[in-house]
C-alpha cells in the first residue's frame, strides 16, 4: 500500500510555517451499538460491535503504510481503547491514555436519540445546541470540551514535538482539534461530519501555525 497523499510533504512553502510540525492522525473509534442507533454516546462505555472491530482493523492496516508513528494516544473509553489497541498492534507504536480526549459528557441526554432528548426538555436541549457555553442537561458545555481538548493538544505537541502521533477519540474532541487547526469558531462543530473509523490529519507547528491536511477519509473502509 502506498503512502497517503497527505504524506507528500509540508505546506510550509505556501503557509509560511516554520519548524517541524507535530502531525496528529485523528481516528474516530469504530461502530458501537449506540452509534448504530444514532444515540448520544458520551461517557457511557459500550464496546465495539463486530463491524466496529472490523473497522478498527481496517484503519489499523491503513496506518501501517505511515512511517514514523511514535505513539497512539487514546481516550480511555473502551470503544476508543479497542480501536487504539488494534492500531498499536499493527504499527508497533505504544498506547497511552489521555482523559482529556474523552467524549462530551452528555448528561441526561446520554443514550437518547436527538428526537428523544429534544422532546424530553425542548428548551434546555435547544439552548445547549445554540450556545457553546451552555452545558447539556446534567453534562458539560462545548466550551468545556474545547478547553480540555486544547489542553490535550498542548500536552501532545509538547511531549511528541515534531513526531507523528495517532490520536484515537470521539466526534466532538476530533472536531475540536480540527477546529483549532482551522482557527474556526464553534459553528464548525455542526458543519463537519465524521464517520466511524475515519481518518483526519492536522499538523501543529512550533511557531504556532497549523495545517489541516485531511478530513473524514474512509477509503480504507471501502471493500
Amino acid at each position: 500500500m502506498t503512502e497517503p497523499a497527505y504524506q507528500t510533504g509540508p505546506p510550509a512553502a505556501w503557509t509560511g510555517a516554520t519548524g517541524t510540525p507535530t502531525r496528529l492522525l485523528l481516528v474516530r473509534h469504530g461502530q458501537t451499538p449506540l452509534s448504530v442507533a444514532r444515540r448520544y454516546s458520551g461517557r457511557g462505555n459500550p464496546s465495539l460491535t463486530e463491524i466496529g472491530l472490523t473497522q478498527a482493523a481496517a484503519i489499523a492496516h491503513r496506518l501501517t503504510a505511515t512511517t514514523g508513528i511514535t505513539a497512539v494516544i487514546t481516550s480511555p473509553l473502551h470503544r476508543a481503547r479497542q480501536t487504539a489497541d488494534q492500531i498499536s498492534a499493527a504499527t508497533g507504536a505504544p498506547v497511552a491514555e489521555l482523559a482529556d480526549l474523552t467524549e462530551t459528557d452528555f448528561g441526561e441526554c446520554e443514550g437518547l436519540t436527538f428526537t428523544e432528548a429534544a422532546e424530553r426538555d425542548p428548551d434546555r436541549h435547544r439552548a445547549w445546541l445554540a450556545d457553546p457555553s451552555v452545558p447539556s442537561p446534567g453534562g458539560e458545555s462545548f466550551n468545556d470540551v474545547h478547553d480540555r481538548v486544547a489542553r490535550a493538544a498542548q500536552r501532545i505537541t509538547a511531549e511528541y514535538s515534531g513526531s507523528t502521533v495517532v490520536v484515537v477519540s470521539h466526534v466532538t474532541p476530533i472536531k475540536t482539534l480540527l477546529r483549532i487547526g482551522l482557527a474556526a469558531g464553534p459553528s464548525v462543530l455542526f458543519r463537519l461530519h465524521l464517520d466511524l473509523a475515519s481518518l483526519s490529519v492536522v499538523e501543529f507547528y512550533p511557531d504556532g501555525n497549523t495545517s489541516v491536511r485531511l478530513v473524514n477519509d474512509t477509503t480504507h473502509l471501502t471493500p
